[in-house]
């Protein structure tokens, strides 16, 4: 059966998940994530939290292009003019993970965590995060793309969470 270690993760990384579910549910706001190269690590990080199942709906771990394609509903077409790691798939994601759970707020994180992967104009290191918010403008975009550099793959994965909880905070004129 092997140990009983508890898995712990980096504690940055719970006290931001912790601010998270507090405020969101604070102001009564449920939230959903879409993540590639994170692989889970926000997800985990939220389900960290006790009692954040009032908060959290629901994580998808959309690594491959398919999984895109099939749990989020992400276009064949936009994949394929601008690649897993854009602005556009990124949105993407968000808006599937809104549509696929009765969150307020989607936040969405593609990138290359390494070592592999990457290229001279989307080097390792390179994420791209988009947030969506039910009932929100349509036009309205909210997306970034960070080159946090070679961190190493756990380094990229960690500074890429933090930043997408940071997006998950609720917004003060949000609907």
């Amino acid at each position: 059966m092997g140990d009983n270690r508890d898995f712990t993760l980096p504690i940055e990384l719970i006290e931001a998940a912790r601010t998270v579910i507090e405020a969101n549910r604070a102001r009564g706001k449920k939230i959903v994530v879409a993540e590639s190269c994170t692989g889970g690590l926000v997800s985990a990080a939220l389900t960290e939290i006790p009692g954040s199942s009032d908060v959290f709906q629901a994580g998808f771990v959309s690594y491959s292009n398919d999984a895109k394609m099939a749990m989020l509903s992400v276009s064949l077409d936009v994949l394929e003019t601008f690649g897993a790691v854009s602005i556009a798939v990124a949105w993407g994601m968000a808006q599937g993970a809104l549509e696929h759970s009765d969150a307020d707020t989607a936040v969405a994180i593609t990138g290359i965590a390494g070592p592999d992967g990457g290229s001279e104009k989307k080097p390792v290191g390179t994420v791209v995060f988009a947030r969506a918010r039910r009932g929100a403008d349509p036009k309205e975009i909210v997306a970034d793309l960070k080159e946090f550099g070679d961190l190493g793959r756990g380094g990229v994965r960690l500074q890429a969470a933090l930043c997408a909880l940071e997006l998950l905070m609720p917004v003060e004129d949000s609907p």
